[in-house]
């Protein structure tokens, strides 16, 4: 259940409210918003009482909520979440992208990839310090080193940096170092993890599993913010399904319709969806053409040296071309809203 409070009510009525949730075995969770508070009532165990709540004083209205996730719905906020991520704003009414390697390799690789992006318009650097792979053969990433670089990056060019955490023994590690930390798509439904994310003080990307449905996608994010961490950004970042000509099917049905049933910003990977680079431009353009809040591409300097996911890695000059197409693109697409 939504509690919305009237325009003018007291601190001290919407404390009466809360005090009265509470009572009744409930976690009461106040929503500030642009005009008035809104109070969420969650971990009831059956039906909510309606008429109690509508005759407490300031109590404008009282709504029950029918979709599963509630911390992340649009009847809990209607208004669009920005997620700040170093100064970097993600969400309503910004353009954000976000590019890197697949993985930190070395210093000069970093340095080299971040200041060529960061040129081309590039807000967020990405980057893996810790490389979750299908094979054990395959490069796992520098670890502990790895985050050390992407500091450095940081400091050299003032972009914020974002990096996968993969497991809770390294949470912390990862939290130190990052401006975001991104849970991968094995990791979607770890929940364990979530419920750790949950008490971080970054903000969190959260991609979709490879076989998740949406309403899995918008449950696992709820882990988050019941934990009380409303900084999230969902990325959508292809499905498995029976194709063969990439290595998954981008989901760009999924952007508005998470945007519609999300406050959440939603940005899209290409890269990791279609498994080619000459197919990440045109489903890059697509995304934006769809409302997307933005990208995470990978680039480098280097792909055919690349440890990890050469062959999806645009040369930075693709990048270059695909920011001014984007750029254009979005402003067709506000302009038109």
């Amino acid at each position: 259940m939504l509690i919305v409070m009237k325009q003018l009510a007291t601190a001290d009525q919407i404390a009466a409210v809360v005090a009265a949730i509470e009572s009744r075995g409930c976690t009461a969770r106040p929503i500030p918003g642009g005009e008035r508070v809104s109070i969420g009532v969650l971990n009831n165990k059956g039906p909510v009482d309606v008429s109690f709540f509508s005759g407490l004083p300031g109590v404008k209205d009282a709504i029950p909520v029918t979709r599963p996730y509630k911390l992340v719905g649009r009847e809990f906020k209607p208004e669009d979440t920005v997620v700040d991520v170093g100064g970097v704003p993600i969400g309503n009414g910004h353009l954000t992208l976000i590019a890197g390697p697949c993985a930190i390799e070395s210093e000069q690789q970093a340095l080299t990839i971040a200041r060529l992006v960061r040129k081309a318009g590039a807000g967020i650097f990405r980057g893996g310090a810790f490389k979750p792979r299908t094979s054990p053969y395959s490069f796992q990433g520098l670890g502990e080193e790895g985050l050390k670089i992407l500091t450095r990056v940081r400091e050299e060019t003032g972009m914020p940096v974002v990096t996968e955490v993969i497991d809770e023994e390294s949470f912390d590690l990862v939290e130190a170092h990052a401006d975001m930390i991104q849970i991968g798509t094995r990791n979607m439904q770890n929940f364990s993890l979530l419920r750790r994310a949950g008490k971080a003080k970054k903000p969190v990307m959260l991609k979709r599993g490879m076989s998740a449905t949406i309403d899995e996608w918008l449950m696992a994010a709820e882990y988050i913010l019941e934990g009380g961490n409303a900084q999230v950004v969902l990325c959508e970042r292809g499905v498995r399904t029976f194709v063969r000509h990439s290595r998954n099917t981008l989901d760009l049905s999924a952007v508005p319709y998470v945007r519609n049933e999300s406050h959440l910003p939603v940005i899209v990977d290409p890269s990791h969806a279609v498994g080619r680079r000459d197919l990440v431009i045109p489903m890059s353009r697509a995304a934006i053409a769809g409302n997307a809040h933005g990208l995470m591409v990978e680039v480098h300097h280097e792909p055919e040296k690349a440890l990890s996911d050469g062959a999806q890695s645009l040369y930075p000059k693709q990048f270059e071309i695909l920011c001014e197409q984007i750029r254009a693109i979005f402003h067709t697409v506000t302009a038109g809203a």
